[in-house]
């Protein structure tokens, strides 16, 4: 252990590999919404999270697990397609809650391209989300879509890869239909699209109700 007079204890997350601070400074610098991203090996989280003197205040936060009970969503949730559909959704809330820009936070995560990080952030951006990133990093449509899992199950089925579908177990029991994969992400995209749109609708009424019931009592 490093001693003498100029030695400096490393704050306790730094030391637990928990936080990079001098990213961290970066990120508060920009004044932006930090578009948050944390993952597991079977799950992936993002957050959206305004700085603030008492602590960290989180806007918006979905998981993987929200994807399944709310939307849907069948085929796993620790894959690129889950990855694409949580990002997608977090960019809708913020854009409801008037967040338009955000700044990418990975953590102490590296940045690989084609990535299930990068997925989210993908999803983010095509459901309106502002995000500064190299677009060339990100997966393409068809990784998202689940097209690449489709066609790696149809040459095990036809014999062209010779292992077992073991790794499909837990999609077949849940009656997954891996050939039709992409379909599957497509309908889930539409009812995320549905629900978006109910809610501004909802919201819409509600003020005309509002205004409504102002001007009766002038």
């Amino acid at each position: 252990m490093a001693k003498g007079p100029q030695y400096r204890v490393q704050f306790r997350r730094r030391r637990e590999g928990k936080t990079n601070y001098y990213l961290r400074r970066r990120l508060l610098v920009s004044r932006l919404t930090r578009f948050v991203v944390r993952k597991s090996l079977n799950h992936l989280i993002v957050q959206l999270i305004n700085p603030k003197v008492n602590g960290d205040l989180t806007i918006v936060s979905v998981n993987t697990k929200e994807l399944q009970t709310k939307y849907g969503w069948k085929a796993g949730t620790g894959n690129l397609p889950a990855a694409y559909l949580v990002g997608y959704i977090a960019g809708k809330k913020a854009l409801s809650k008037g967040i338009k820009q955000a700044i990418v936070d990975i953590g102490l995560y590296p940045c690989v391209s084609g990535s299930r990080t990068l997925a989210a952030i993908k999803g983010a951006l095509q459901a309106g989300l502002k995000i500064p990133v190299e677009e060339n990093i990100l997966p393409d449509d068809d990784r998202v879509k689940g097209v690449h899992i489709k066609e790696y199950y149809e040459k095990i089925v036809g014999g062209e890869l010779k292992t077992s579908k073991h790794q499909f177990t837990k999609l077949l029991a849940a009656g997954v239909d891996i050939l039709k994969l992409p379909e599957h992400f497509n309908e889930v995209i539409e009812k995320i699209n549905q629900s978006f749109q109910i809610e501004k609708t909802e919201k819409q009424s509600s003020k005309k109700t509002v205004k409504t019931t102002k001007g009766g009592h002038s």
